[in-house]
């Protein structure tokens, strides 16, 4: 094989740098807003002890979650009658840049002391950047919101317990 060979490959590579710049571009431009403004909205309209956190880790990797933070304060009295009822803080939709400028979409349930969690993520897939859009975002969030309440309110007969 000669040298020239090579060109090819070399082209690929830096059509396939291009394709990830392009990408984590428009994470910056567009997607990382849309979800902050999306999920701060859902946030203020559907107050139920959650919150919008952006994080930035690891060579400028980047997320925008949403969160369950707080108990919802319309339920406060209810728990009132239960004193040992607690609230587990932490179930989380993630929307995260990925190296290649994707975004990985998954969700974590809350974490129980002293339980070994199993199945304690669910991963939602990953998409480009140009795919996320208000619609999408609200669909995951149902998403989500319909697998937390099967984490809180198991099926039966699915349930193993005391």
């Amino acid at each position: 094989m000669k040298i020239e060979h090579l060109e090819e490959r070399v082209n690929d590579y830096r059509n396939s740098i291009k394709t990830v710049v392009d990408k984590r571009m428009l994470w910056k431009n567009k997607t990382k807003d849309i979800l902050l403004k999306t999920l701060q909205g859902i946030v203020q309209q559907y107050d139920i002890g959650w919150k919008v956190q952006e994080l930035s880790w690891i060579h400028n990797n980047e997320a925008i979650n949403i969160t369950f933070d707080s108990f919802p304060q319309e339920l406060i009295d209810c728990t009132n009658l239960i004193p040992a009822y607690q609230f587990l803080p932490g179930g989380a939709l993630i929307f995260s840049q990925s190296y290649n400028g994707d975004i990985y979409v998954f969700m974590l349930f809350p974490e129980i002391e002293n339980k070994p969690q199993e199945n304690s993520m669910i991963e939602l897939g990953v998409y480009a950047p140009e795919s996320i859009t208000q619609k999408f975002i609200i669909e995951k969030v149902d998403e989500f919101l319909k697998e937390i309440i099967k984490w809180e309110v198991p099926s039966l007969k699915n349930k193993v317990g005391y």
